[in-house]
C-alpha cells in the first residue's frame, strides 16, 4: 500500500515539473501579449510613482497689468540718482518739475533705512530696487490719481514705479514687487489704486518667509552692541548719540596726528559727509592697516565732543587680530578709493546753505557745518596775512593760520607744521603775498570755519 502511494506521488511530481518547463506560447504578428500582473506593497508602489511638480503660487505682481490708458498721470522717466529702496531721483521734462528732477517716494511700500539709521535688509532692499532700474529699457512712474502728490515732506512725488526689461516685454511693478520679495513693509498699502495687489504680495512673502519675514540675520546688517547708522546722521544730530557707541562706514580720506578724516558720499544730497576719528595709540599692525587712506572701513567708537577744539569726534576704537570678526572691531571693507577733495569756493564754504531732512522736516543748514571733516579743494586764495606759531613749548610751532581772499570773501586756512623736500620748516615768506590753491579738511576753530592743511604738497602757491 505505501509502495503504490509512492509511486502515484512520484509520477504527480514528474508532471507538475513538466508542466512548468513548458515553453512559453509563442506571440503571432499583430497579437498584444499577455502579462501576469505584479502584485507589491503600497509603500513600494507609492515610492515607484513619477512625482508631480509642486504648484508654485502665481507672483502678485504678475497679476498686475500696466494700463496706460487709465486717468492717472503717467510719465516716462530716467535715473538720476538711487537714494535707497523707495526713493530714486528721476530726470524729466521741466514741464513736470521746473527743476528736471523728481524725487519720487514709493508707493505703498517702505524699506528698510540706509540713509540716516541703517536698518536690517536696507541695503538689500537698496540693491533691489537699483539693479532692476538699472537694467530696466523703459522706466515709466505713475501717480496714484489724476495728479501728482507730494509726500509729508513737501518735496517728493509719490509714485508707482513700472520698468521694462526690453521691447514687447510687460511692465513690471517695482512697488508691488519690492512688497512681494520681503523688502518692504506696508505703507499704506491697501489704501490705494493697487491695493489689493499689494495686500496679496505682503501675504506672499509672509508665507514664504522672504527677507524681513524670514527671521534669518541679515548678512549685510551690523549686529554688534554699536548703533549702526550713515556719517550723515552722525553729522545732522551728533548730540542724540553723545557718548554712545556707533558704527558707520566710509573712505578714509586724511590720517594726521593718530587721527582718520572718514567721509561718505550722500546721494540725497549730492555731497559727502564726514567724522573725526581719534584712534591714539592704542591700535598696531594689522589694526593700522584698515585705517590707510584710501580704503573704505567700518568704525566702531564712541562719540564724544571735544572740548579743545569745540568738534565732534569718535574714539575708543579697537581691533583684536585673534577675531578679526568681532563686530567690536574696525573693519576694512575695500581698498583704492580716492578722497573727495570736492571743489567748492569761499562764498558756497561761508555763506551757502544746503536743504536737508531731518526728525523737524525739511532744514536749511550752512554748508560748512555739514561738510565738517571731509575733504575739499580751493583754487585762487590771495594771501593777505599770515600768522605763525612761535611757541617753543608747542608741538605747532611753524603751523600757520593764513587769512586768504577769493573774489572778495575771506576764508581761512589753517596749516600744520609744514616740511619741504630737506625736511626744514616752510615759513610764512613761501604764500604771503602769492594766490594759492589748497587740498584739506574743513575744520572748527574759535566759532569759525577753517580748511586745514597737513602737507605742503596740499599747497600749490603761484606767482
Amino acid at each position: 500500500m505505501n509502495k503504490t502511494l509512492r509511486s502515484i506521488l512520484a509520477l504527480f511530481a514528474v508532471c507538475m515539473l513538466l508542466t512548468g518547463c513548458a515553453p512559453a506560447k509563442p506571440v503571432e504578428e499583430g497579437e498584444t501579449p499577455t502579462v501576469a500582473p505584479v502584485h507589491t506593497d503600497a509603500a513600494t508602489a507609492s515610492a515607484e510613482a513619477p512625482v508631480q511638480p509642486t504648484e508654485q503660487p502665481r507672483s502678485a505682481a504678475s497679476t498686475l497689468t500696466f494700463n496706460m490708458g487709465s486717468e492717472t498721470v503717467k510719465q516716462q522717466v530716467s535715473v538720476k540718482t538711487f537714494i535707497d529702496g523707495d526713493t530714486v531721483h528721476f530726470f524729466v521734462p521741466e514741464t513736470v518739475v521746473p527743476s528736471g528732477v523728481l524725487k519720487a517716494r514709493f508707493l505703498a511700500v517702505n524699506t528698510p533705512e540706509t540713509t540716516g539709521l541703517v536698518e536690517e535688509w536696507g541695503k538689500k532692499a537698496a540693491r533691489y530696487t537699483k539693479e532692476k532700474l538699472s537694467g530696466a529699457k523703459t522706466i515709466i512712474i505713475e501717480s496714484d490719481d489724476g495728479k501728482w502728490n507730494l509726500d509729508s515732506t513737501g518735496d517728493r512725488h509719490l509714485c508707482w514705479v513700472w520698468y521694462q526689461t526690453d521691447d514687447g516685454e510687460p511692465f513690471r511693478n517695482l512697488n508691488v514687487e519690492l512688497l512681494e520679495e520681503g523688502l518692504a513693509k506696508a505703507n499704506s498699502s491697501a489704501q490705494n489704486r493697487y491695493g489689493s495687489v499689494c495686500m496679496a504680495a505682503i501675504d506672499q512673502a509672509k508665507a514664504q518667509k522672504k527677507h524681513i519675514y524670514s527671521g534669518e540675520k541679515d548678512p549685510d546688517f551690523y549686529y554688534g552692541d554699536a548703533v549702526e547708522m550713515t556719517v550723515k546722521e552722525l553729522r545732522l544730530n551728533p548730540e542724540k548719540y553723545n557718548g554712545m557707541k556707533v558704527a558707520f562706514s566710509g573712505v578714509i580720506a586724511v590720517n594726521s596726528n593718530n587721527s582718520v578724516y572718514v567721509e561718505e558720499y550722500d546721494a540725497e544730497t549730492g555731497m559727502y559727509f564726514g567724522m573725526a576719528v581719534y584712534y591714539g595709540y592704542g591700535l598696531n599692525g594689522a589694526g593700522l592697516e584698515i585705517l590707510k587712506v584710501g580704503n573704505e572701513s567700518r568704525i566702531v567708537g564712541t562719540l564724544q565732543y571735544y572740548e579743545a577744539g569745540g568738534t565732534w569726534q569718535v574714539s575708543g576704537l579697537s581691533y583684536r587680530m585673534m577675531k578679526p570678526d568681532d563686530p567690536g572691531n574696525i573693519q576694512l571693507i575695500s581698498s583704492g578709493h580716492e578722497s573727495a577733495y570736492v571743489e567748492t569756493d569761499a562764498r558756497t564754504f561761508t555763506e551757502g546753505t544746503v536743504l536737508v531732512e531731518t526728525e523737524n522736516g525739511m532744514e536749511e543748514r550752512p554748508y560748512a557745518q555739514l561738510a565738517m571733516s571731509t575733504s575739499v579743494s580751493m583754487k585762487g586764495l590771495k594771501v593777505k596775512e599770515i600768522f605763525t606759531t612761535t611757541d617753543e613749548s608747542s608741538s605747532s610751532q611753524g603751523a600757520m593760520t593764513m587769512v586768504c581772499e577769493q573774489n572778495g570773501t575771506a576764508i581761512t586756512v589753517r596749516t600744520g607744521v609744514l616740511m619741504d623736500e630737506n625736511f626744514k620748516v616752510i615759513t610764512q615768506d613761501a604764500y604771503l603775498g602769492k594766490t594759492i590753491d589748497v587740498k584739506g579738511i574743513v575744520d572748527y576753530f574759535d566759532g569759525e570755519y577753517q580748511i586745514k592743511v597737513f602737507s605742503a604738497r596740499s599747497i600749490t602757491a603761484c606767482e
